[in-house]
């Protein structure tokens, strides 16, 4: 097993790791629109959030050596599915011909008050 981190990406804000890798995979941890130059939350609408938290996730897999390619599945957190699809939107343009699997599920609350929280699986 491997921890993976990089200035790209906020630093963890608790006792996890921005990602790990375990054989051939890599598990990244979920994002929130946290700058990772300052370390804060940008808050914003939900397009600004969905472009923070793909940057976010973009960060740790430059730092792996990967790219949107090698990601397999994403699970999405979202304050209100009415944000659906707006963060579809912002999502989509980071998937261009590979489409990984993906759930994505409404819940009551985020950390910091984020509207959106995107974790991910990737293979080398």
């Amino acid at each position: 097993m491997q921890i993976i981190e990089t200035e790209k990406a906020p630093k963890a804000i608790g006792p996890y790791s921005q990602a790990v890798k375990y054989e051939s995979l890599i598990f990244i941890s979920g994002q929130i629109a946290i700058d990772p130059e300052t370390q804060e939350f940008i808050g914003g609408d939900i397009v600004a959030q969905t472009e923070r938290v793909m940057e976010n996730i973009k960060g740790i897999l430059e730092e792996a050596g990967l790219s949107f390619e090698h990601i397999i599945k994403t699970t999405i957190y979202l304050k209100d599915m009415n944000d659906f699809q707006k963060m579809n939107e912002v999502y989509g343009r980071y998937f261009k011909k590979h489409k990984p699997a993906r759930a994505t599920v409404e819940v009551s609350n985020l950390p910091k008050g984020a509207l959106v929280e995107i974790e991910a699986i990737a293979g080398i």
